[in-house]
């Protein structure tokens, strides 16, 4: 079966940017201390759940975020859709583990993570799509492991042709409202126990969401 077109032109352009976008984004939580803070918050509830459990980040990109949860104290590895930025995160992280995957198909077991997080990696899937994610996410989570997702907020298509000193490329990215990503999370069994919505820090353009959210025990 051919995979979908938005995973190819995804994959594709991440591949093409990797290097700079590890470079240029490698010291970006710095400046962000809203953004350490939901991190911080998740790590301490995925600490506190039963002494924790592996953790998920799903759509690592270059590792940064994983390296960030590794410093909290939590069994962080990564997983991402494109090889060009798994190459960067095993050249900069050498002692954390890496894998190319699909968030909607996960090489993993069942129940098998104490937390995920998806820093920004649900943006590029088509909106009517991320039900499938949802439901992957619910699968691997263990019953009281927690989720946290990030995204800017809005309601509408981008078509990238330009980002990270690279021109000439061609990928999707979707705004997303709060209230809709917080209904098909309770769709997928997943209840949404907490949300930030900031302004806009540096380059940003638009209001930044994140949702702190769990899968609830017995489920």
């Amino acid at each position: 079966m051919s995979e979908p077109t938005y995973l190819t032109i995804t994959r594709a352009a991440y591949d093409t940017v990797a290097v700079d976008y590890a470079e240029l984004l490698s010291d970006e939580l710095a400046a962000k201390p809203l953004d350490r803070a939901m991190l911080g918050t998740f790590a301490e509830l995925v600490r506190g759940a039963g002494g924790g459990g592996p953790v998920g980040d799903l759509g690592c990109g270059p590792g940064r975020v994983t390296v960030h949860l590794d410093s909290l104290g939590l069994d962080a590895f990564g997983v991402d859709l494109s090889p060009g930025m798994i190459g960067e995160a095993r050249r900069r992280y050498p002692g954390l583990r890496f894998e190319e995957g699909r968030m909607a198909a996960l090489d993993l077991a069942d129940g098998s993570l104490g937390g995920v997080v998806a820093w920004y990696s649900v943006i590029h899937t088509p909106p009517e799509l991320l039900p499938a994610v949802f439901a992957e996410f619910h699968r691997v989570l263990a019953p009281g492991g927690h989720l946290l997702v990030a995204f800017q907020v809005g309601d509408e298509r981008r078509h990238i042709e330009e980002a990270y000193g690279h021109a000439g490329l061609s990928y999707y990215a979707y705004r997303l409202r709060p209230d809709h990503v917080t209904e098909l999370l309770g769709r997928a069994g997943i209840v949404v126990d907490a949300r930030l919505v900031r302004e806009p820090v540096g380059a940003e353009k638009q209001q930044q969401a994140f949702l702190l959210a769990r899968k609830p025990e017995g489920a």
